[in-house]
């Protein structure tokens, strides 16, 4: 028979609720199959009868028959007529056998490539999953008009059937692709035609491509001071050397990349940039067209949420202006619709897409057709457009709002920066509050906040906070400033 510690064992393991979905027999053969690759079973050792060893745990024999069933069929035990059930000897084969009970061992470190160990030192990109208060970048996806998608997503199931459920073309499904050309023509001014755009999963993929496509490592990129994170973190992994240009009122000091060390490509936020809210001036952006055209370098022009702009038409992207095809245009409809959607897409020179599309088969190889044959009768249908006029109007209530509540409740540590658009309002600090612990504290109340410290890259930096407030009604904000007010009042003594 077991020990009493081997049976109590089994016991704890058929018991533990982790464990509870898998069928008696099936947690039975578990728990006996780990005592033996621990160790704890030696070779040759006589395992007890189905019948007292049922008793013993209170269950029926034949769930024992079936656990003993499958260790033999894999191998771990042998059975013999008359004589019993015995753990095998094919079992000393087994690699690292023992081990987890041995005090001698020692965990190998981890090895991982230069990229690898850059990817986990930079940290990831941490998408706020809910809709907490005050998380930058993420819609309300409570007005979206679901019906209308559910409508449209029965209609491409019945016209395309099975093959809907198949895989789609690297590049994208076509009827997209003329949908986003058209669309990015008539709300951006940009120079799109469908042979020149690429369906990807997000705009961060996008930047990935961009990285690891246009640039080598140790290849030098121009990037805004303060920069968007993600896109900070894709080119720190493909090994990049980023080179900070520092901003103003106007966006990027363009007319600084002539007298900066060459560098293969310079990354812009020009429609409203990231985290300032600013938005790149019509001469600059003409002095980044010229300045790529002469070095042969490429604009990586990330356009993520233009369309909501709250003075008057916003500025045509900087793609729709490069005649010489040095713009890369990166857009995402996770801002625009909900993030769940996951489709991005580039608009692309001529002479990168193919390229771009071979690079792509590589990581995911294309997106959900269902999606984006349903996003394609979405943007056709004129869908789109009328989503996001409402979601302007609604977005644009919700900044005043936030600027109101930030200068009511919290007026004594921050100083708000009423962006003309987007999503997100920076607000700087101006009480001597660390940063870090600040964010720390208020997660831990449940608001999401991300400080402008880390999206810089040199100095001086401005400490402070990107405060989302798209997702949010009036109401819910106000409670939520004057958490975060509480908060920081505790931070203060």
């Amino acid at each position: 028979m077991f020990k009493h510690a081997q049976l109590e064992s089994v016991k704890a393991w058929i018991g533990d609720p982790a464990h509870g979905a898998l069928p008696l027999h099936v947690r039975i053969q578990r728990a006996l199959r780990q005592l033996i690759l621990d160790g704890l079973l030696d070779v040759g050792r006589r395992l007890p009868a189905s019948r007292p060893l049922a008793q013993s745990l209170g269950v029926s024999r034949d769930t024992v028959e079936a656990a003993y069933g499958q260790l033999h069929a894999e191998g771990f035990i042998e059975r013999h007529t008359g004589s019993g059930s015995f753990v095998s000897e094919q079992v000393q084969r087994l690699p690292g056998r023992g081990l987890m009970h041995s005090p001698a061992v020692r965990v190998p470190a981890l090895r991982l490539s230069q990229r690898g160990a850059a990817m986990f030192a930079g940290g990831g990109l941490r998408d706020f999953l809910a809709p907490r208060a005050f998380a930058p970048g993420v819609p309300e996806t409570r007005n979206f008009p679901i019906q209308t998608w559910e409508r449209l997503q029965r209609q491409v199931l019945k016209e395309h059937g099975t093959r809907a459920l198949l895989h789609s073309p690297p590049q994208g499904i076509e009827a997209l692709r003329q949908a986003i050309a058209a669309y990015v023509n008539l709300e951006r001014g940009a120079r799109a035609t469908p042979e020149r755009v690429l369906v990807l999963t997000s705009s961060q993929q996008a930047l990935t491509l961009c990285a690891n496509v246009l640039l080598d490592a140790g290849e030098r990129i121009f990037i805004e001071d303060p920069v968007y994170h993600g896109a900070r973190k894709a080119f720190d992994a493909a090994g990049l050397e980023c080179v900070p240009v520092p901003m103003d009122g106007d966006g990027m000091k363009v007319d600084l990349l002539q007298t900066l060390p060459s560098a293969r490509a310079v990354f812009l936020t020009p429609s409203h940039q990231f985290p300032t809210g600013t938005t790149l001036a019509l001469d600059r952006r003409l002095a980044a067209i010229a300045w790529a055209q002469q070095e042969q370098a490429w604009i990586i022009e990330d356009d993520y949420d233009s369309e909501f702009h709250y003075a008057g038409k916003p500025t045509a992207c900087v793609q729709g202006l490069d005649q010489h095809e040095r713009t890369i245009y990166v857009g995402t409809f996770t801002k625009s619709m909900f993030p769940g959607l996951r489709i991005g897409y580039m608009v692309l020179p001529t002479s990168l897409v193919a390229p771009m599309t071979v690079a792509r088969t590589l990581l995911d190889g294309h997106s959900a057709p269902i999606a984006q044959l349903t996003l394609a009768r979405f943007i056709e249908g004129g869908h789109l457009g009328a989503h996001v006029r409402i979601m302007r109007a609604v977005y644009a209530e919700r900044r005043d709002v936030l600027a109101r509540l930030v200068r009511e409740h919290l007026g004594d540590f921050l100083e708000p920066r009423v962006p003309a658009g987007g999503m997100q309002m920076p607000c700087t600090l101006i009480r001597d509050i660390s940063e870090l612990s600040a964010v720390d504290c208020a997660r831990r109340a449940g608001i999401d906040l991300l400080g402008l410290t880390q999206l810089h890259a040199s100095s001086p930096q401005q400490a402070g906070f990107l405060m989302g407030f798209a997702a949010h009604t009036p109401h819910e904000l106000e409670v939520a400033a004057r958490k975060l007010a509480q908060v920081l009042q505790a931070l203060r003594r």
